[in-house]
């Protein structure tokens, strides 16, 4: 009877462990986006090179316009002088739209690529970087100091224009990114708490948030006669 038993408990099944859950595919697009075309994956201050990119950003309006000659240095000097103009400002327009485009890409990356790298904010999401670069020079230069008339901008074209009113000189490109590193690291209020947000905000807005700060020591720069 006891083998009887046996032999008739061990013709039973055994159950199989549950299929483990498909895995996900890979966001490559997002995760793109997310480390700016790959710089995120350099071992050493993948931040930092981020806001290199975002310096690069900055300067794009200018080779973009004119390299396919949608502007001319002499339409530009006669049409948008520094002494005023009617004209649409077409640096300035496109400016914010980069600032524009560059925020919403980098919710969508950011919170694509710390769901798929299960962490909050991965070093390797640098779109935040360049995000925060690019608005910290857009904010500290487009400002106006309206005490004192702008320089004329076509005596230093040659590095790039954030409007057509203000040239971006290598002194601008070198303060604006010393500034936006040195409070991307601090994260004065409400940078740090901004942290806490969900998902791809919590990523994007704490740089948002050190951009304004770098931003206005910039203009603060330039008013002081920088």
């Amino acid at each position: 009877m006891r083998a009887g038993a046996d032999s008739e408990i061990s013709t039973v099944p055994e159950p199989q462990p549950k299929s483990p859950p498909t895995a996900g595919r890979k966001p490559r697009l997002a995760l793109f986006v997310a480390t700016a075309c790959g710089l995120g994956y350099l071992p050493k201050a993948p931040g930092t090179w981020g806001s290199l990119a975002g310096l690069l950003l900055a300067m794009a309006p200018y080779w973009l316009l004119f390299s396919v000659g949608a502007v001319s240095r002499d339409r530009m000097v006669l049409s948008m002088s520094f002494l005023g103009g009617n004209e649409f400002d077409p640096f300035l327009g496109m400016q914010i739209w980069l600032a524009i485009l560059i925020a919403a890409c980098g919710l969508w990356s950011a919170q694509r690529a710390s769901t798929f790298w299960c962490t909050k904010d991965p070093q390797r999401v640098v779109i935040d970087e360049v995000s925060g670069q690019h608005l910290t020079l857009l904010l500290g230069l487009a400002m106006p100091i309206w005490w004192k008339l702008p320089a004329p901008p076509w005596d230093g074209l040659a590095i790039g224009l954030i409007t057509a009113r203000m040239a971006l000189s290598w002194k601008y490109l070198v303060l604006g990114f010393i500034l936006f590193r040195v409070f991307d690291i601090w994260k004065p209020f409400p940078a740090r708490q901004a942290e806490s947000l969900p998902g791809g905000w919590g990523i994007m807005t704490d740089d948002w948030a050190a951009a304004v700060y770098a931003g206005i020591g910039l203009w603060i720069a330039r008013a002081a006669g920088l």
